[in-house]
């Protein structure tokens, strides 16, 4: 999420990073091997020609609902759209594509300070993206007509750290999730001022809210990963107290993500990503560990017609796991590729599933060098 703000200072101190890369060739099963479902392979690299400096870092990526366009953001004070066709090896050659983002983006958009995240506005045709800022600024930028048409100011100052919307019949309400211990509603039809709701999740010491996601498949539930280290749940009707509280994570909760309608997914700085069914005895499914993250945000997605989750990693790797199996099952270091750029101290901060495809997959990295990775991923043919 933009600058060294991808450094969490607010949370408490840090352990060691996790040592060592995790790797599925060694892993082993009682009684035998363990056969992984999924090859994956690096379609594309969009770097610059130029070594990356800190400005280049990128912390943000997201893919529109027609799984067409990729917009990134970071702390350059752009917003870079992409078009996802011209950077996935459709033809299956094998080739890696080796791009430059002044010829691989399609355009971008100024804005006036760092970005810490981006959301596709559902129902808008991939015209419009919302913005949250490292001044506090949720914006919405129209970018057909490349202007701001929707700002608010009601955090403070403090940083945004997440912006989503509702997915549903009626009109789509935004969230934002800001360091000021907030999550605040809102309707970008009414006035700029105007809040839904407001809610405190850590009301006694106001933590940071890291985190909003609703749930795609209930409008009225969102999940919200503070930096108390839990993950609150509520019901957009009535947000007087949550729906649920999910306590295991030892630091700060920086991502949340539904994989299904009861099945939520989030990672923290304590090196871990978690599987959790709120609704279930016992709540914790699953925990998920091989990446290394002690104080940054790395970036979290899943895959959920696949149900396969990544994340970047604090040592510039693209971690993969499959929501059954604890350890990853596929490991990809930026720089063992053929970009030109190399990183020793790098780190992945962001990636994007696209969520179309049932035995095919495309995952998007990017990291803090201002490189990007375009992953092509199939299911071997003996588990088609």
């Amino acid at each position: 999420m933009g600058d060294n703000l991808q450094l969490i200072q607010f949370s408490r101190p840090f352990s060691e990073p996790p040592r060592g890369n995790a790797s599925p060739h060694n892993n082993a099963a009682e009684g035998g091997e363990i056969r992984y479902e999924w090859n994956f392979s690096l379609d594309a690299v969009v770097s610059s020609p130029v070594c990356g400096a800190a400005s280049d870092a990128i912390g943000v990526l997201e893919i529109d609902q027609a799984e067409n366009l990729l917009a990134t953001g970071g702390i350059a004070r752009k917003i870079r759209i992409y078009d996802l066709s011209k950077m996935v090896d459709l033809e299956g050659s094998g080739t890696v594509a080796l791009l430059d983002h002044a010829d691989a983006c399609a355009f971008y958009m100024c804005t006036p300070a760092k970005l810490s995240s981006l959301r596709w506005k559902p129902e808008s045709d991939s015209k419009v993206v919302g913005a949250g800022d490292c001044d506090g600024v949720v914006t919405e930028y129209d970018l057909e007509k490349h202007v701001p048409v929707y700002e608010r100011e009601e955090h403070g100052g403090r940083r945004v750290f997440a912006v989503d919307y509702s997915r549903g019949t009626s009109a789509a309400v935004g969230a934002s999730g800001s360091e000021d211990g907030t999550m605040q509603l809102w309707d970008s039809r009414c006035d700029p001022g105007s809040t839904v709701a407001i809610v405190r999740p850590d009301m006694y010491s106001g933590s940071p809210v890291c985190s909003v996601e609703f749930n795609p498949f209930n409008e009225h539930v969102v999940a919200v990963g503070c930096a108390d280290r839990r993950i609150y749940g509520y019901d957009t009707r009535a947000t007087a107290a949550p729906v649920f509280i999910l306590d295991g994570h030892e630091k700060t909760v920086t991502y949340t993500k539904f994989l299904d309608s009861r099945t939520v997914v989030s990672s923290s700085i304590d090196g871990c990503l978690k599987m959790w069914r709120p609704e279930a005895e016992h709540r914790l499914v699953r925990t998920y560990k091989g990446h290394s993250n002690s104080q940054r945000f790395v970036g979290l997605s899943v895959w959920r017609n696949g149900g396969l989750l990544c994340c970047g990693s604090e040592n510039n790797h693209v971690f993969v796991y499959d929501q059954k199996r604890s350890d990853p099952i596929w490991v990809h270091g930026f720089g063992s590729s053929t970009s030109t750029r190399r990183s020793t101290s790098g780190f992945v901060g962001s990636v994007c599933w696209r969520q179309s495809g049932g035995g095919q997959c495309t995952m998007v990295a990017g990291n803090s060098d201002g490189v990007l990775h375009v992953y092509h991923g199939e299911k071997r043919p003996e588990f088609v």
